[in-house]
């Protein structure tokens, strides 16, 4: 339940702050081996990594973990499924920071503005053209209850031309947010940027 009375109620690609429910690390009380786990020393002035810097070694992993699946395009596929994959995760499970993050990069990415506000306002339902609609229908699969994801999931995303490495990129993008959304869902909440 939100405390924050400013808190978003509606999806949104606008940027948006985030409230923590623990205290965090004060960003001049971070240690060496905290600032190294942030791996991206900017990250320092997120409140919710200052709250996972509580725990370097387990940040250190998640954020490397994230950074390969979302940063590394030397094959597999391109920025824009990846990033609709997390958006569409993040809607689904109610988790407004993440699916504004993520949408806005599947925005820039995709250059599909309008679809990506779609999948907002209308939710994973929304008819966004058969190579995306596969992207969000074996996001969502996994992430409502993993085991109804299956070979149908897979071949729908063959048949819009995904190969082996890219459809394991859709499943890490999602699998990844299906938790990512729990952890942040359950440290705090959205706020509009003040």
């Amino acid at each position: 339940m939100a405390t924050n009375p400013n808190a978003p109620v509606a999806f949104t690609r606008d940027q948006l702050d985030w409230l923590p429910w623990v205290e965090p690390v004060a960003e001049e009380a971070l240690t060496p081996r905290q600032v190294e786990a942030l791996v991206d020393a900017a990250r320092a002035k997120s409140p919710y990594f200052r709250l996972l810097a509580r725990d370097p070694d387990a940040l250190e992993h998640r954020t490397r973990t994230d950074k390969d699946i979302f940063y590394n395009t030397d094959a597999g596929a391109p920025r824009a499924d990846r990033e609709l994959a997390a958006a569409a995760v993040s809607r689904f499970n109610g988790c407004i920071y993440c699916a504004s993050v993520h949408a806005r990069f599947a925005a820039t990415y995709a250059k599909r503005e309008a679809d990506v506000d779609r999948l907002l306002v209308e939710g994973v339902g929304a008819d966004l053209g058969e190579h995306w609609n596969a992207v969000v229908a074996a996001a969502v699969a996994l992430t409502s209850i993993p085991m109804t994801f299956g070979p149908e999931h897979v071949a729908r995303l063959r048949a819009v031309g995904m190969d082996d490495l890219a459809i394991a990129d859709v499943i890490q993008s999602a699998a990844f947010f299906n938790w990512a959304n729990r952890l942040m869902l359950s440290l705090g909440e959205p706020a509009a940027k003040g």
